[in-house]
């Protein structure tokens, strides 16, 4: 096969893969004809500053070596400063001067159709926290993880505590108001308690959903940013619970929901239930300037139109003080124990109260993390008309990984193996390769559906909630959704960035989207078979050193099978090379033989492998197989 003109993943083409540091040098080459009358003349790459669209031309010279009918044209770039930039090529020929766009896979075509490769340089100084690397997290949600039993004093007496096993509330009231005042009793004592079985998966990072004063169950209205709900307990419990995290090699993140209040907030106070001035109450509050109001008191702008969640204006210097000063709220629960910050809606705030946020993050605790809720592809995201710079240094030291997550599930649960590595890839080309190194890879989430009915239940995407509220997995498709959900898992903990887990997925509990994927933990009727399963992902976490920072190596993706391999060098210098890791996934329904690349005919199988005779790999049907090279594989 010939070599393409250029290729953005080859290091032939580009001397380093993936984003820059500001200041650092890379050398483009292209790889241009010379003879048979398509000679080239001249070539230029041309560079389009995403920031104010100017765009800069460079030079390629051309080398003394050669490939076919073909000569190699160089540039060597140097990226200033920080931003997004897209870049092509252009070169001149006998009649005419021909444009060289980003075509399939990266490979550079000469086309008409403007398509750019994208290069995010990020500022040169900016390093993300190291401890994070390697780990596993688990998220949860705490109201539904488990109940201590733990006396609580002062709960507001307009909430509803049901049993255990109860199916979430979802219906409207009798005045057509869906409340969220049905509460299950999970506090932090309980998950104080459960830390030896979370333990045992393996993980080193706790993610709780919000634990602040709010009345509402899932605690994102919030009500006082500087105490704990009462229902979950206390600011000692608190600090106990990061005590025995720490104590366990676990790391605590909470979830900060700073673009907007409750209306039943003492920041708002549209309820009266707080013997404060709220915004709502007078304009002479000292919230009033934090909101945005169209028509003081009942016109404000509000998170996506739900009036019960009125927005908050981030660019107020005294709302800013409050959250990010030095004696603000995300200072206060770093130092009581927390050890980072989840930031709901980031695409909602603004970069510079991000920015302030990471500040006072790094101050208080120069290893603690800041991760973004962000669905898309966070280094080229648009929000309200605004290119975010959440990656380029100093505001998200990581994101929640939506697209390795919607590629695992397009191909474990619907067979795309042709898309999956391009999906994986297009992430980490555009990432900084340490924010690659820390992504949170989740399969399933709070606003989810349960990974094992995403993966083996019906599309609930035409459905309503009374649908949903009534379909479960049939023992039939719960026994395959188990097989699903173990390749995915596979697939999940051995791709860059650490896997995160919500909780009770591990356990085999199922549901659809909110509130059904919100049920209460099911602790009498654990999945054994798929949370040994974690348990072993967790522990090869800890063993296999490349799953910390090695480079993400393609090999194949199509006709239902896709393989990989991680290793701290690239491919082909995978051979002869200590440390490997590979992995095979076969989602067909019939068991494969695998023929791996040259170079790969000594691994050592170490689960789900039918059978290997040097390159040839069997793997058995909806399976995942590993193999790898290295003292921690023998």
């Amino acid at each position: 096969m010939a070599s393409p003109i250029y290729n953005s993943r080859d290091r032939r083409y580009k001397s380093k893969y993936g984003a820059l540091e500001s200041g650092e040098s890379v050398t483009f080459r292209l790889l241009l004809p010379f003879q048979s009358g398509a000679v080239c003349y001249s070539a230029r790459l041309l560079v389009l500053n995403d920031a104010d669209n100017s765009e800069k031309s460079y030079e390629l010279f051309g080398t003394d070596e050669y490939e076919g009918d073909c000569r190699w044209w160089e540039v060597v770039y140097t990226a200033e400063e920080p931003g997004l930039y897209w870049y092509c090529f252009e070169y001149d020929g006998p009649w005419s001067t021909e444009k060289i766009y980003r075509g399939p896979y990266s490979n550079g075509c000469i086309a008409s159709a403007e398509a750019r490769w994208q290069m995010t340089v990020y500022e040169s100084r900016y390093r993300n926290p190291a401890s994070f690397k390697g780990g596993v997290m688990y998220q949860i949600f705490p109201d539904r993880f488990y109940n201590s039993g733990t006396p609580k004093e002062r709960v507001p007496t307009d909430r509803d505590i049901v049993p255990w096993d109860s199916e979430p509330r979802w219906r409207p009231d009798s005045q057509g108001v869906v409340r969220n005042n049905d509460y299950f009793g999970g506090d932090l004592k309980g998950i104080e308690e459960k830390i030896p079985y979370i333990k045992n998966l393996g993980v080193t990072i706790l993610y709780i959903n919000p634990i602040f004063e709010s009345h509402t169950n899932h605690r994102y209205s919030t009500a006082d940013y500087s105490k704990i709900d009462p229902l979950l307990g206390t600011e000692q419990d608190f600090i106990s619970l990061c005590a025995t995290a720490h104590r366990n090699g676990m790391k605590v993140i909470l979830d900060g929901v700073f673009n907007h209040t409750g209306d039943d907030s003492i920041y708002f106070n549209k309820t009266g239930r707080y013997d404060v001035v709220g915004a709502y109450n007078s304009k002479n509050s000292p919230y009033y300037g934090w909101f945005n109001f169209i028509n003081w008191p009942n016109e404000y702008e509000s998170w996506w139109g739900f009036d019960t969640l009125p927005e908050v204006n981030e660019n107020n210097e005294d709302y800013i003080e409050y959250i990010t000063g030095p004696n603000g709220i995300v200072a206060k629960w770093l130092k009581l124990g927390a050890d980072g910050w989840r930031l709901d809606v980031a695409d909602e705030l603004p970069d510079s109260f991000i920015a302030r946020i990471h500040e006072r993050v790094r101050a208080v605790k120069p290893d603690g993390i800041v991760i973004g809720e962000v669905w898309e592809d966070a280094s080229n995201k648009v929000a309200y008309s605004q290119r975010k710079r959440y990656l380029l240094g100093n505001e998200l030291d990581s994101v929640m990984n939506y697209p390795f997550a919607n590629a695992i599930i397009g191909f474990v649960g619907y067979n795309d193996a042709d898309n999956f590595l391009e999906r994986i890839l297009s992430i980490t080309e555009n990432y900084p390769k340490q924010v690659v190194d820390s992504l949170m890879n989740m399969l399933g989430t709070h606003d989810t559906a349960r990974v094992i009915t995403r993966l083996a239940g019906e599309d609930c995407g035409i459905h309503d909630r009374e649908w949903q509220s009534q379909h479960f997995l049939s023992d039939e498709q719960y026994k395959f959704g188990v097989k699903l959900e173990k390749m995915a898992a596979a697939i999940q903990y051995t791709l860059p960035g650490f896997p995160s887990i919500y909780y009770g997925d591990e356990a085999g509990m199922q549901g659809y989207k909110d509130p059904f994927n919100r049920r209460g933990f099911t602790w009498d009727s654990i999945n054994t078979s798929l949370s040994s399963w974690y348990s072993w992902l967790g522990l090869l976490r800890k063993t296999c050193p490349v799953l910390e920072r090695g480079q993400f190596i393609p090999i194949s993706g199509g006709q239902g099978c896709v393989c990989y391999a991680r290793a701290n060098t690239e491919f082909p210098a995978l051979e002869g090379h200590e440390d490997v890791l590979v992995v095979i996934a076969n989602r067909n329904p019939h068991p494969i033989t695998y023929t791996l690349p040259e170079g790969l005919d000594d691994l050592i199988p170490i689960i789900n492998t039918m059978g290997v005779e040097g390159r040839n790999v069997k793997v058995d049907s909806f399976t995942c197989a590993l193999l790898g090279r290295g003292t921690w594989a023998g």
